[in-house]
Protein backbone atom coordinates (compact mmCIF):
# COMPACT_ATOMS: atom_id res chain seq x y z
CA UNK A 1 0.00 0.00 0.00
CA UNK A 2 0.85 3.87 -0.07
CA UNK A 3 3.31 5.40 2.37
CA UNK A 4 2.01 8.08 4.99
CA UNK A 5 1.13 11.56 3.44
CA UNK A 6 4.13 14.02 5.42
CA UNK A 7 2.98 17.54 5.55
CA UNK A 8 5.57 19.89 4.58
CA UNK A 9 6.42 22.35 7.27
CA UNK A 10 5.93 25.79 6.73
CA UNK A 11 6.16 28.67 8.75
CA UNK A 12 3.59 30.89 6.96
CA UNK A 13 1.28 27.95 7.07
CA UNK A 14 1.79 27.69 10.60
CA UNK A 15 1.51 31.40 11.12
CA UNK A 16 -1.91 31.64 9.23
CA UNK A 17 -3.42 28.83 11.24
CA UNK A 18 -2.45 30.57 14.21
CA UNK A 19 -4.00 33.72 13.38
CA UNK A 20 -7.04 32.02 11.84
CA UNK A 21 -7.69 30.04 15.48
CA UNK A 22 -7.78 31.74 18.78
CA UNK A 23 -8.23 28.40 20.40
CA UNK A 24 -4.24 27.08 19.58
CA UNK A 25 -0.90 26.89 20.47
CA UNK A 26 2.24 27.01 18.56
CA UNK A 27 6.07 25.56 19.21
CA UNK A 28 8.88 24.86 17.17
CA UNK A 29 6.27 23.88 14.23
CA UNK A 30 3.80 22.22 16.01
CA UNK A 31 0.43 23.45 16.63
CA UNK A 32 -1.62 22.53 19.97
CA UNK A 33 -4.98 22.74 20.22
CA UNK A 34 -7.04 24.31 23.36
CA UNK A 35 -9.79 23.40 25.02
CA UNK A 36 -11.07 24.06 28.84
CA UNK A 37 -13.43 21.50 30.93
CA UNK A 38 -15.67 24.03 33.53
CA UNK A 39 -16.44 20.88 35.61
CA UNK A 40 -12.62 20.28 36.36
CA UNK A 41 -11.58 23.39 35.87
CA UNK A 42 -8.34 22.53 33.82
CA UNK A 43 -7.46 23.42 30.08
CA UNK A 44 -6.18 20.39 28.27
CA UNK A 45 -5.13 19.80 24.32
CA UNK A 46 -3.08 17.64 22.13
CA UNK A 47 -0.75 18.41 19.20
CA UNK A 48 -2.27 18.73 15.91
CA UNK A 49 -1.23 16.91 12.75
CA UNK A 50 0.60 14.19 14.18
CA UNK A 51 0.12 10.46 13.92
CA UNK A 52 0.74 9.89 17.32
CA UNK A 53 -1.81 11.01 20.41
CA UNK A 54 0.52 13.77 22.63
CA UNK A 55 -1.81 15.65 24.77
CA UNK A 56 -0.97 18.09 27.68
CA UNK A 57 -3.04 19.76 30.35
CA UNK A 58 -2.35 22.86 33.03
CA UNK A 59 -5.17 24.81 35.58
CA UNK A 60 -3.50 27.74 34.53
CA UNK A 61 -2.54 29.31 30.80
CA UNK A 62 0.85 29.63 31.93
CA UNK A 63 1.05 25.47 32.91
CA UNK A 64 -1.04 25.03 30.21
CA UNK A 65 1.82 26.06 27.55
CA UNK A 66 4.55 24.91 29.70
CA UNK A 67 2.84 21.38 29.32
CA UNK A 68 2.82 21.83 25.71
CA UNK A 69 6.12 22.75 25.37
CA UNK A 70 7.41 20.08 27.56
CA UNK A 71 5.01 17.85 25.43
CA UNK A 72 6.36 18.73 22.19
CA UNK A 73 10.57 18.20 23.33
CA UNK A 74 9.75 14.99 24.56
CA UNK A 75 7.90 13.86 20.98
CA UNK A 76 10.96 15.54 19.42
CA UNK A 77 13.33 13.87 21.20
CA UNK A 78 11.11 10.17 21.48
CA UNK A 79 11.52 10.34 17.43
CA UNK A 80 14.79 10.92 17.39
CA UNK A 81 15.29 7.89 19.67
CA UNK A 82 12.77 5.87 17.37
CA UNK A 83 14.26 7.04 14.41
CA UNK A 84 10.65 8.35 13.22
CA UNK A 85 10.09 11.25 11.09
CA UNK A 86 8.47 13.98 13.04
CA UNK A 87 4.58 14.35 10.79
CA UNK A 88 4.78 18.16 10.71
Amino acid sequence: MGQAKQTHYNETTEKQVVNKMKDVLSYKGFIGSVHFNAKDRVFHGKIEGVDDLVTFEGKSVDELIKAFHEEVDDYIDLCKEQNKEKSL
